[in-house]
């Protein structure tokens, strides 16, 4: 046993570090990005490391992936103090904190089973940004940050 007390995670030669999560959420991270295990990405996840930042925060490591900014989005909403990192050959070559936008569209399923995005309609979902959650734009339901990820719209 050594001194060092730092944490040893193998770095990714191609893909996405997605750290500074909220300590608990990466399994909503894995949620959002749709990895269940089964479609053969190499992943690795730290739950409840230390952080200076944050106190305690969760790490996730995508071999192979690149997130596209819908995902980006979506994280941003569990995850506000994320940062995303694109590594090739073993280098990050872009680090960026998320960005909550303002406004998120087809991408989260209204929990309100009246509202007329969940009929028959040709109506896209399209929420408001809070700063505990989102807003339906058309019957004005909430859905709190934590319940995000139970409202995937998974299309």
């Amino acid at each position: 046993m050594t001194d060092d007390h730092q944490l040893r995670v193998s770095k990714i030669q191609n893909g996405t570090v997605i750290d500074h999560v909220a300590a608990g959420q990466a399994l909503n991270v894995l949620a959002i990005l749709g990895i269940d295990g089964t479609s053969g990405e190499a992943v690795s996840v730290g739950m409840n490391v230390p952080s200076d930042r944050l106190g305690r925060k969760d790490i996730v490591k995508v071999e192979g992936r690149e997130l596209s900014q819908s995902e980006v989005d979506v994280i941003s909403l569990i995850a506000p103090a994320a940062s995303i990192n694109i590594v090739r050959d073993y280098d990050v070559i872009e680090k960026n904190r998320v960005v909550r936008p303002d406004v998120v569209t087809g991408i989260i399923s209204c929990p309100n089973r009246n509202c007329i995005t969940n009929a028959d309609e040709p109506i896209t979902s399209r929420f408001t940004v809070l700063s505990d959650g989102v807003r339906c734009d058309y019957c004005e339901s909430i859905v709190r940050e934590d319940e995000v990820a139970a409202n995937l719209d998974v299309n």
